[in-house]
């Protein structure tokens, strides 16, 4: 049998997006944000490298609990051509481990020889026939035995990214003479001016066998604690995808360091392929904006925005109307539960107005409004201490968790679909305008058994109403605890 020699994309998805709030937070971070033609960044990520030849599969590193908005996100893009695998993290913890995982994964089901595509889920690209060049020469590059990485050709002094200065040339690019960290204004405008320093993409290429023995070498520790997350973690096959989840323990112990820090900055493999790509990382809402026409005055808008004397500003409302009046130079984003509203020129400030929330221990840190579960979405309407109004949606064939609730009572009302309930001992099926009551301490689930959308409002009343005063007995997405017999 012949040994594999195809592309393996693996796409490495997470992170908060703090520059990005109040649209990308913690549960719904910069991958999932959606450009102006519908798709979102993961999305985009996925048919780049799909798109590439010799790809079969795609592998993902992501957060556990973004597993199934991540398989939503595929499932329009992919309609069944690729098979999908799937390595979920408990917890973050940079991509040193993220991707000595992804390699020690390829090379379990494909070989030594087998290359890898990594590619951040988060980042735009807009040419894709110089993309697939670029990915064409760093093959050849891994295929001579060199980590190969991809180097922006910078057309401004850019301060929030790392740099790349090119070495020796080599037949389809550059030996790495130095990685550098984010340099000041001066230093920027002197590195632009060299010629000899690209933009660190984060993106890179190499064969897993290479990459495996440099992190031998170089980052024992961060293998070590690869290995151990893949072999204590556990293995599960089904219609949607292979899913392997790490262990935590394993993972905690790892090194939390970034794969430049713990390998490229230290291998004397490291090679650059420079690329102009219609690149852009974005970092922060300034980057966003420079993607976005702008009208006669320099303004952006995305919604209805009434204006009066307004200049140089970038306005996302989608859901409200927003009127501005003799402003300048500011973001406005508003969010059916946040607004932000920052100095144009400040944005990667935004991260610290993230922080505080997070130490105020504030949802909307973490959490919109509407909120993706396995099974649908569900939104807070109106609460209060002693009350909350949802609207809840679940998808056709799926089904909430069976579950219990200490602290508060239910009332369900079907707006629209039909409800197979669970409540207590019995067993209803409810239509649209029928109502059911869940008393505290009952066992209860919520299942779509028809072919459209069940839509229902979900009246929650007691002490306490916090998402986690939840028992659950049986979770067919694995949410549930394992039941062990003695």
């Amino acid at each position: 049998m012949s040994a594999f020699t195809g592309l393996i994309p693996c796409i490495i998805s997470g992170g908060s997006g703090s520059r990005l709030w109040p649209v990308s937070r913690q549960n719904m971070p910069k991958p999932f944000i959606r450009m102006r033609d519908g798709q979102s960044l993961l999305q985009k990520t996925f048919v780049r490298a799909s798109s590439l030849p010799d790809v079969s599969c795609v592998v993902t590193v992501t957060n556990r609990d973004l597993l199934f908005r991540s398989l939503d996100e595929y499932r329009s893009v992919n309609r069944g051509k690729l098979d999908l695998d799937l390595l979920l993290e408990p917890f973050g913890r940079n991509t040193a481990v993220a991707i000595a995982v992804a390699a020690l994964h390829v090379r379990e089901h494909w070989g030594d020889e087998a290359q890898l595509l990594i590619l951040p889920a988060d980042h735009l690209i807009l040419d894709q026939n110089a993309f697939a060049t670029a990915v064409g020469k760093a093959r050849s590059l891994a295929e001579a035995g060199y980590l190969t990485t991809f180097g922006i050709q910078p057309d401004k002094p850019e301060t929030g990214f790392g740099y790349i200065e090119q070495g020796p040339a080599l037949k389809e690019g550059f030996e790495v003479a130095r990685f550098v960290e984010k340099p000041n204004l001066v230093t920027a405008q002197a590195y632009v001016d060299s010629g000899d320093y690209l933009w660190n993409a984060g993106m890179f290429c190499f064969r897993a066998d290479t990459l495996l023995q440099e992190l031998t070498l170089h980052a024992p520790e961060v293998l070590s604690a690869a290995q151990a997350c893949l072999e204590q973690g556990m293995t599960l096959d089904n219609k949607h995808c292979r899913q392997r989840e790490l262990d935590a323990d394993s993972l905690a112990r790892a090194p939390d360091v970034s794969i430049d820090v713990a390998l490229m900055e230290r291998s004397e493999r490291v090679a650059v392929v420079p690329c102009d790509l219609g690149w852009s990382d974005i970092g922060s809402w300034d980057a966003l904006r420079q993607l976005t026409p702008s009208d006669a005055a320099g303004n952006q808008v995305n919604g209805e925005a009434i204006l009066h004397d307004v200049s140089n500003c970038y306005i996302d409302s989608p859901k409200r109307v927003l009127g501005a009046v003799g402003v300048s130079d500011l973001i406005i984003v508003d969010t059916p539960d946040a607004l932000l509203v920052a100095d144009a020129s400040r944005t990667q400030d935004v991260r610290h107005i993230v922080t505080e929330l997070k130490r105020l221990g504030h949802s909307a840190y973490s959490l919109h409004r509407t909120v993706t579960r396995p099974w649908g979405t569900y939104t807070v309407l109106e609460e209060s201490s002693r009350f909350k109004i949802k609207r809840i949606m679940v998808k056709p064939k799926e089904s909430l968790s069976l579950q219990m609730h200490h602290h508060r009572s239910e009332h369900w009302i079907v707006v629209s679909g039909a409800a197979l309930i669970t409540n207590g001992d019995q067993e209803i099926l409810l239509n649209s305008n029928e109502s059911t009551y869940i008393p505290a301490g009952h066992k209860h689930r919520l299942t779509n058994p028809g072919i459209i959308d069940l839509v229902m409002i979900e009246v929650q009343s007691g002490e306490y109403l916090g998402e986690d005063d939840i028992v659950r007995f049986e979770d067919i997405y694995g949410r549930a605890p394992v039941q062990v017999k003695p």
